[in-house]
């Protein structure tokens, strides 16, 4: 093969591997199966799906004859894996301005931005994270740093959606799934400069929609220029103040997160926090307020000054305190394969295996609302599991298999044709691209 032919079948391969597959009758027999739901752990487990859900499982479970059956001894076998922070298929290459698409630099939209009609299915960070385990993920925008905005952006980052790592069509799980919100220093960026006005911006706009919802209908569709924010704008936060639509703020001092708790009951926000390197500190508060919190364990020094709290060990305390966790790495597209290994860190420092397991797949679920049937291994979920070679939470441990949606997915992605490539020493390569024969 030359590398024509390679490039074309590179193209092929990773357009194949993004097509959505049929469903398939699949059993995996007798693997260790962590369910994360009320079955528990299954030793010697088997677990069948049929139409995309998963039908049936338990230890001793008669598989049909006409089912693809998938080896389980030795293996482990866990939903897949979901990235509760991630820029999939909005960003590209970071310093390549027009492949990122999760930042915007004005402040027109506001809360009104929707991420989703920029998410390409077709990115090729999507099959490198999904042959390792990602089945689903948060693509969530983010306020643009403020020196590089002109005019400066909002502290309003927008919306964001739940997506599907398998089909090219009907990828988006969730649209809309959250509004996302910038504060602590950061957000004061776009507010003058201090943390106080961030929070008075955010008041007043949370005022003028309450005050716009209770007018008469037909002033709702006039231009109302007296009010702070734009109509599109005011509707998502109406949303937001029904606790229909949850409201990530991006936050780590532990005062503004105590901020953010007293707004947000004030205004009936469903907060969500994220960052939170000092949320441990007030994680009595989260738990009493069921606001549950999105953090990576290991940004667990004081690398600033809203985070001087930080510790490695702030998973195991929140969770111990009752606050539901996931565990991410905010806005890491190429990496967000490695939210199993952030897990595994917070294992060390404390945290219960099962529940750093569940921080990075059935908890983002949860915490995002999605109640159609994602929660775990279980019968009539839907199915998206992963086969892995040992211990999830391992390094060295390999994803062997992935499902999602029922449907086994290709193992290829950009980077092992580039290994494959290269590993063919006697290939007809232009001298270039050959490896010498001799010293």
């Amino acid at each position: 093969m030359n590398r024509f032919s390679l490039t074309a079948a590179a193209l092929i391969t990773i357009g194949a591997t993004m097509n959505p597959a049929a469903a398939q009758r699949i059993a995996i027999e007798s693997a260790t199966i962590h369910t994360l739901g009320d079955a528990g752990t299954l030793d010697q487990g088997t677990l069948l799906i049929r139409d995309g859900k998963i039908a049936a499982l338990g230890p001793k479970l008669s598989v049909p004859g006409d089912v693809k059956t998938i080896a389980g001894k030795d293996k482990v076998v866990t939903p897949g894996l979901f990235d509760a922070l991630s820029a999939l298929g909005v960003e590209e290459v970071e310093l390549v301005a027009g492949t990122v698409d999760n930042e915007l630099e004005s402040s027109h939209l506001g809360a009104a931005f929707d991420v989703t009609g920029a998410i390409n299915p077709r990115s090729t960070l999507i099959p490198i994270n999904r042959i390792e385990g990602v089945t689903r993920a948060m693509v969530a925008p983010t306020s643009p740093s403020a020196w590089l905005s002109t005019p400066p952006g909002s502290l309003f980052a927008g919306q964001g959606s739940v997506i599907s790592l398998a089909p090219v069509s009907d990828f988006v799980i969730k649209p809309r799934a959250a509004l996302f919100v910038t504060l602590g220093k950061h957000g004061a960026d776009f507010t003058g400069g201090s943390r106080a006005g961030t929070l008075g911006e955010l008041r007043e706009a949370l005022e003028d929609t309450r005050a716009w919802d209770a007018l008469p209908a037909g002033q709702k569709q006039t231009a109302n220029p007296g009010y702070a924010i734009r109509r599109p704008a005011r509707e998502v936060l109406l949303k937001a103040m029904s606790g229909e639509l949850p409201v990530v703020a991006r936050v780590h001092r532990a005062s503004d997160i105590g901020a953010a708790l007293a707004l947000a009951d004030e205004f009936g926000l469903r907060l969500i926090i994220a960052g939170g390197a000092e949320a441990w500190i007030v994680a009595d508060a989260l738990a009493k307020a069921r606001v549950p919190v999105i953090l990576n364990p290991v940004d667990n020094l004081p690398e600033n000054f809203e985070q001087l709290g930080a510790r490695p060990d702030s998973a195991a305390i929140l969770h111990a305190a009752g606050v539901l966790i996931a565990i991410a790495d905010d806005g890491e597209s190429h990496q967000a394969r490695n939210i199993r290994q952030l897990a595994g860190n917070a294992v060390a420092h404390g945290l219960p295996w099962d529940a750093a397991l569940a921080s990075v797949t059935v908890n983002p679920a949860r915490i995002f609302g999605l109640g159609n049937g994602r929660d775990g291994l279980m019968p009539g979920q839907v199915a998206d599991a992963v086969v892995w070679s040992g211990d999830p939470l391992e390094v060295t441990t390999m994803a062997e298999t992935v499902i999602i949606n029922g449907a086994v997915q290709s193992m290829t992605s950009r980077q092992t044709l580039l290994r494959d490539r290269y590993l063919d020493k006697d290939g007809d390569w232009p001298a270039a691209y050959s490896h010498p024969s001799s010293p």
